[in-house]
């Protein structure tokens, strides 16, 4: 779900001001998993902007605040997740750790690094989620270290209808500040997409692993 309406838009508008959202159907983005995309999002681009930065980060602690109460622990999943996720972890004043791909190849070998308490109660900070499939590769870590995972919360989604089922499948709540739909609303409203193009972005959302 979208945390909040005005919240969401206000994102929408700061990463398009700063070009961390970049539109262009006519020539795609590949993604690592070879889906041709008319969207990138690179939201590690707000980090260098202090007021976006701490917007986001305020944005984030209220909706951990309000959807998982009883929060003991901040995760990030990296590496995009790690600053944002450290950046809640600072406002609310609670434990933090930050949870790897996978296992290192040397040293402790940790997936997780931070101190990791039993039955310690998580939740976990996103950058960016699309098909939820690391996402919830770093759910599973926290849980197989003991610990308890109350929900996620994430900058942005584009909601694909694949990702809602792999949450909803893996038990694991989640919530967004912004999303596709917003994205394509608050173009459409403030004349930033050209109309030729908003049936096509509409219809990647649909079909993303056949769009061309």
């Amino acid at each position: 779900m979208t945390e909040n309406t005005q919240t969401a838009r206000q994102i929408v508008l700061y990463l398009l001001d700063i070009g961390a959202i970049k539109l262009n159907p006519d020539q795609p983005f590949t993604w690592a998993s070879g889906w041709r995309s008319p969207i990138y999002c690179d939201n590690r681009l707000a980090l260098s902007f202090p007021e976006i930065r701490d917007y986001i980060k305020h944005a984030l602690s209220t909706a951990v605040r309000e959807y998982f109460s009883g929060t003991e622990a901040i995760a990030g999943v990296a590496t995009a997740g790690i600053p944002q996720g450290a950046l809640v972890a600072d406002e609310l004043d609670l434990p933090f750790i930050y949870v790897r791909s996978k296992p290192k190849g040397h040293g402790l070998t940790n997936q997780i690094e931070g101190r990791q308490v039993p039955d310690q109660k998580v939740a976990v900070i996103e950058d960016l989620v699309s098909t939820g499939g690391s996402s919830l590769k770093a759910v599973e870590a926290i849980r197989d270290a003991g610990m308890e995972v109350l929900g996620m919360v994430s900058i942005f989604t584009y909601g694909f209808d694949l990702s809602i089922r792999n949450f909803e499948q893996a038990n694991v709540p989640y919530v967004s500040l912004s999303d596709y739909d917003t994205l394509i609303r608050v173009g459409i409203e403030e004349d930033l997409i050209p109309e030729a193009q908003i049936e096509r972005l509409k219809a990647w959302r649909k079909s993303p692993d056949s769009w061309h």
